[in-house]
């Protein structure tokens, strides 16, 4: 075992991902949270003359623009464009959290918003979402849990894996203690514009004890060009994240934030398209959901991604059902463990596959439950 400061362990969802899997070895593939894929000829994008330089430090200016445009009370030097929304994670994380500080990190959530402060000594104490509260963020529990000590409090909304989203009136609450702590949040908003419903402004433009963070990953189906950002408008901390960038990668990718730039440009255009695909699907996922015999949910307020569980009265063999999907039904979903949590959950994403692919993804689970049940 490789010691050091920094404790790093893979985690199950990058362990067991569908690109190291081998995409050709899955037929359904539901385990994807994300729209589908875009590719060059999507974004009519010629590259021939662009110089193979480095780029500014912070990102692109003209991509940081167009990151900003429209939203009031931040600029273009509030962005801090990074390798896709992990890098972000873990630039705030390292930057702003010394061993056994404490992180309050809600759970379940995204594996790297849980592993990074874990794997640099930070105490971490799970604020838990549940199903049964609707995976609502308690907001009594976190005000509880908040002390002199804590340095920083990590949140996702919409919430990844249930797709469920937090209100304005509780982003509020929630920024009102920190404030009062004087720690940090770090908001994850890598879905919001998947959002069913109305989302509240951008958690950063709201305190100076803000980090939000994004990704053209999910929403936009570019997970392979590596582009997140965060935004803060405390320059103090900005100036300690780009030291930090700058150590890890020096600068982004000339090509990579090129490719992000001409997707912005066309924004609205790629995201009213996947809105109308997102939408679609869901009704697919609803329909399948609402009449399942084993499952329950709660209902997503966001298109990519939910996190129905099997009824507590279906005595079920686990092992044997995902055993099933993966390697007779070659369907791919994401099991509970993937977020540490009982493998009674699955994250299905319903944005990424073909309404085809999903309806026939979803008839597979319904055999292999059968399968195994019989």
């Amino acid at each position: 075992m490789v010691r050091g400061h920094i404790a790093y362990r893979r985690m199950p969802i990058e362990i067991e991902s569908p690109g190291h899997f081998g995409y050709d070895n899955i037929k359904y593939n539901l385990s994807e949270s994300s729209t589908r894929d875009l590719s060059f000829s999507d974004l009519d994008l010629d590259l021939k003359d662009l110089p193979f330089c480095y780029i500014n430090h912070l990102g692109k200016p003209a991509l940081r623009e167009l990151i900003v445009r429209g939203v009031q009370g931040i600029d273009r030097d509030d962005v801090l464009v990074t390798a896709g929304a992990s890098a972000a994670l873990f630039i705030i994380n390292t930057s702003l959290v010394a061993r056994g500080e404490h992180v309050i990190v809600a759970h379940p959530n995204y594996a790297t918003n849980v592993e990074t402060p874990r794997s640099i000594g930070g105490r971490v104490e799970f604020l838990r979402q549940e199903f049964e509260k609707q995976w609502k963020v308690d907001l009594d529990s976190l005000e509880e849990m908040v002390c002199s000590g804590t340095r920083l409090v990590s949140l996702t909304s919409p919430h990844n894996p249930s797709g469920t989203a937090i209100s304005q009136d509780d982003l509020e609450r929630v920024i009102d203690i920190v404030e009062k702590s004087e720690c940090y949040l770090l908001f994850d908003e890598t879905y919001r514009d998947m959002a069913f419903v109305p989302v509240p402004p951008i958690a950063a433009t709201l305190s100076q004890r803000v980090i939000s963070v994004f990704s053209l990953s999910k929403c936009y189906g570019l997970p392979g060009i590596r582009i997140g950002w965060l935004i803060t408008k405390d320059k103090e901390i900005m100036e300690t994240f780009l030291a930090a960038k700058e150590q890890i990668f020096i600068t982004g990718s000339a090509i990579d934030e090129e490719i992000a730039y001409a997707c912005l440009k066309r924004r609205q255009e790629i995201l009213s398209r996947n809105m109308v695909t997102s939408k679609r699907h869901f009704h697919i996922m609803k329909d399948w959901v609402e009449e399942h015999e084993y499952l329950e949910w709660v209902e997503p307020s966001c298109g990519l991604v939910c996190f129905p569980r099997f009824k507590s009265d279906i005595a079920i063999d686990l092992d044997q059902f995902y055993a099933l999907l993966r390697n007779t039904y070659k369907t791919f979903v994401a099991p509970g463990h993937w977020f540490e949590m009982d493998q009674r959950y699955l994250r299905i994403g319903f944005a990424w596959p073909t309404a085809e692919e999903l309806k026939r993804g979803l008839q597979c689970i319904d055999a292999a439950i059968e399968k195994t049940l019989n």
